[in-house]
């Protein structure tokens, strides 16, 4: 019969000694690191994705993206769209309404604090923003919210267009993290959107809107 006596001995015995810290450096995490895609293999897997949960995404180039941002406004019948001042999405905005401002909704600037603006985001047909990049194995975008593109401007208008480039496409978020050093300078606010808002909450039944914009808009440029 064991010595109930030595038992506790040997537990306090080990208790007292020297605690052995686990080595983690050499760990290896596969599951998130295994994924490496080519950039059009990263574009292509991002879309399918996307247009799984209904987003739309269009390709372009940049020097076509105009033209397509221009079809979507008037296919959907976009009058006021808001954007965020001081960006050079922005600039290039109000270059193209200078050019063509009959092809062009009225571009409402996102400039007063949110006690202000809440009339003008309830108000507005749609919003455009910038996107720090996207996540390729979730079919994600990567928004990083500051105060010239705030989150509201993702979440209240019922049509977000996010401008994504496609050389910021990432294989997986632990890519993102890394590359963008957020170990240094994590935002306060990080933003993965896939697609537009939806719930089942009510009676089961699949709803658009809800809880953020009824459409999302990615145009793509490569």
């Amino acid at each position: 019969m064991n010595n109930p006596a030595t038992a506790r001995e040997n537990i306090l015995s080990n208790l007292r000694g020297p605690s052995v810290v686990p080595d983690i450096t050499s760990r290896k995490y596969p599951v998130m690191e295994y994924k490496r895609w080519s950039l059009q293999e990263k574009v292509e897997q991002l879309k399918k994705k996307m247009e799984a949960v209904h987003t739309e995404v269009l390709t372009c180039s940049k020097s076509s993206w105009g033209r397509m941002f221009r079809a979507v406004v008037k296919e959907k019948n976009i009058e006021k769209i808001l954007y965020g001042t001081n960006t050079d999405l922005a600039q290039k905005l109000r270059e193209m309404y200078q050019q063509t401002p009959e092809e062009i909704p009225e571009l409402v600037d996102y400039e007063k604090p949110i006690e202000e603006s809440k009339d003008l985001l309830f108000g507005i047909d749609a919003a455009i923003t910038t996107t720090l990049g996207g996540i390729a194995e979730t079919g994600s975008l990567v928004l990083w919210p500051t105060p010239e593109e705030p989150r509201l401007m993702s979440l209240i208008p019922p049509i977000h267009i996010a401008v994504l480039y496609a050389d910021t496409i990432y294989n997986n978020f632990l890519e993102a993290m890394t590359t963008e050093k957020w170990n240094s300078e994590m935002p306060s606010n990080a933003l993965l959107i896939s697609g537009p808002s939806k719930t089942a909450d009510i009676e089961q039944t699949l709803v658009y809107g809800v809880h953020g914009c009824k459409e999302l808009v990615v145009l793509l440029i490569q």
